[in-house]
Protein backbone atom coordinates (compact mmCIF):
# COMPACT_ATOMS: atom_id res chain seq x y z
CA UNK A 1 0.00 0.00 0.00
CA UNK A 2 2.71 2.51 1.01
CA UNK A 3 5.91 2.61 -0.94
CA UNK A 4 8.30 4.53 1.28
CA UNK A 5 8.94 5.01 4.99
CA UNK A 6 7.97 8.67 4.53
CA UNK A 7 4.50 7.72 3.29
CA UNK A 8 4.07 5.38 6.26
CA UNK A 9 5.19 8.13 8.64
CA UNK A 10 2.79 10.66 7.10
CA UNK A 11 -0.08 8.17 7.35
CA UNK A 12 0.76 7.44 10.99
CA UNK A 13 1.05 11.15 11.77
CA UNK A 14 -2.34 11.78 10.18
CA UNK A 15 -3.93 9.03 12.27
CA UNK A 16 -2.22 10.29 15.42
CA UNK A 17 -3.27 13.86 14.67
CA UNK A 18 -6.89 12.88 14.15
CA UNK A 19 -6.89 10.89 17.39
CA UNK A 20 -5.23 13.72 19.28
CA UNK A 21 -7.60 16.31 17.83
CA UNK A 22 -10.59 14.16 18.67
CA UNK A 23 -9.41 13.65 22.26
CA UNK A 24 -8.87 17.39 22.69
CA UNK A 25 -12.45 18.00 21.69
CA UNK A 26 -13.62 15.40 24.19
CA UNK A 27 -15.00 13.06 21.57
CA UNK A 28 -14.27 9.47 20.83
CA UNK A 29 -11.37 8.60 18.61
CA UNK A 30 -12.38 9.15 15.03
CA UNK A 31 -11.19 6.67 12.47
CA UNK A 32 -11.00 7.94 8.95
CA UNK A 33 -10.74 5.71 5.93
CA UNK A 34 -9.90 7.18 2.60
CA UNK A 35 -10.93 5.16 -0.39
CA UNK A 36 -11.22 5.75 -4.08
CA UNK A 37 -14.95 6.49 -3.86
CA UNK A 38 -14.54 9.49 -1.53
CA UNK A 39 -15.60 12.75 -3.08
CA UNK A 40 -13.16 15.59 -3.55
CA UNK A 41 -14.99 17.75 -1.01
CA UNK A 42 -14.80 15.14 1.74
CA UNK A 43 -11.09 14.60 1.07
CA UNK A 44 -10.52 18.35 1.37
CA UNK A 45 -12.55 18.45 4.59
CA UNK A 46 -10.58 15.56 6.01
CA UNK A 47 -7.31 17.20 4.97
CA UNK A 48 -8.40 20.41 6.71
CA UNK A 49 -9.21 18.52 9.90
CA UNK A 50 -5.89 16.73 9.71
CA UNK A 51 -4.10 20.04 9.22
CA UNK A 52 -5.94 21.51 12.22
CA UNK A 53 -5.04 18.49 14.31
CA UNK A 54 -1.41 18.71 13.25
CA UNK A 55 -1.37 22.41 14.14
CA UNK A 56 -2.75 21.58 17.58
CA UNK A 57 -0.09 18.89 18.06
CA UNK A 58 2.60 21.30 16.89
CA UNK A 59 1.38 24.05 19.21
CA UNK A 60 1.21 21.65 22.13
CA UNK A 61 4.73 20.38 21.48
CA UNK A 62 6.11 23.90 21.03
CA UNK A 63 4.53 24.96 24.32
CA UNK A 64 5.98 21.93 26.10
CA UNK A 65 9.43 22.58 24.62
CA UNK A 66 9.30 26.26 25.59
CA UNK A 67 8.36 25.31 29.15
CA UNK A 68 11.24 22.83 29.33
CA UNK A 69 13.66 25.42 27.94
CA UNK A 70 12.59 27.89 30.63
CA UNK A 71 13.10 25.27 33.35
CA UNK A 72 16.55 24.44 31.99
CA UNK A 73 17.49 28.14 31.74
CA UNK A 74 16.52 28.57 35.40
CA UNK A 75 18.58 25.53 36.40
CA UNK A 76 21.57 26.87 34.47
CA UNK A 77 21.19 30.25 36.17
CA UNK A 78 21.07 28.60 39.62
CA UNK A 79 24.10 26.44 38.84
CA UNK A 80 26.08 29.44 37.59
CA UNK A 81 25.24 31.35 40.78
CA UNK A 82 26.24 28.39 42.94
CA UNK A 83 29.47 27.95 40.98
CA UNK A 84 30.29 31.63 41.40
CA UNK A 85 29.59 31.43 45.13
CA UNK A 86 31.82 28.36 45.50
CA UNK A 87 34.61 30.02 43.52
CA UNK A 88 34.46 33.08 45.79
CA UNK A 89 34.45 30.85 48.87
CA UNK A 90 37.40 28.86 47.52
CA UNK A 91 39.32 32.05 46.78
CA UNK A 92 38.65 33.37 50.29
CA UNK A 93 39.72 30.10 51.88
CA UNK A 94 42.92 30.09 49.83
CA UNK A 95 43.78 33.59 51.02
CA UNK A 96 43.03 32.71 54.66
CA UNK A 97 44.90 29.40 54.63
CA UNK A 98 48.50 29.26 55.75
CA UNK A 99 51.17 27.99 53.33
CA UNK A 100 51.43 24.82 55.45
CA UNK A 101 47.70 24.16 55.14
CA UNK A 102 47.82 24.70 51.38
CA UNK A 103 50.80 22.37 51.05
CA UNK A 104 49.06 19.73 53.16
CA UNK A 105 45.92 20.04 51.05
CA UNK A 106 47.87 19.84 47.78
CA UNK A 107 49.55 16.64 48.97
CA UNK A 108 46.11 15.03 49.51
CA UNK A 109 44.98 15.68 45.92
CA UNK A 110 45.22 12.79 43.44
CA UNK A 111 48.00 12.86 40.87
CA UNK A 112 45.58 13.50 37.97
CA UNK A 113 46.11 16.99 36.55
CA UNK A 114 42.76 18.25 35.14
CA UNK A 115 40.33 16.77 37.67
CA UNK A 116 41.80 18.19 40.91
CA UNK A 117 41.81 21.72 39.53
CA UNK A 118 38.15 21.44 38.52
CA UNK A 119 37.13 19.68 41.74
CA UNK A 120 39.25 21.73 44.14
CA UNK A 121 36.59 24.41 44.83
CA UNK A 122 34.14 21.85 46.22
CA UNK A 123 36.83 19.77 47.91
CA UNK A 124 38.91 22.67 49.21
CA UNK A 125 36.16 24.36 51.16
CA UNK A 126 35.42 21.60 53.70
CA UNK A 127 39.06 20.56 54.15
CA UNK A 128 40.37 24.08 54.67
CA UNK A 129 37.35 25.14 56.69
CA UNK A 130 37.83 22.30 59.16
CA UNK A 131 41.56 23.07 59.33
CA UNK A 132 40.88 26.74 59.99
CA UNK A 133 38.29 26.02 62.67
CA UNK A 134 40.73 23.73 64.50
CA UNK A 135 43.23 26.59 64.88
Amino acid sequence: MYQSPMEVAVYQLHNFSISFFSSLLGGDVVSVKLDNSASGASVVAIDNKIEQAMDLVKNHLMYAVREEVEVLKEQIKELLEKNSQLERENSLLKTLASPEQLEKFQSRLPAELPCPEEQSPGVAAPAQHSGASAV
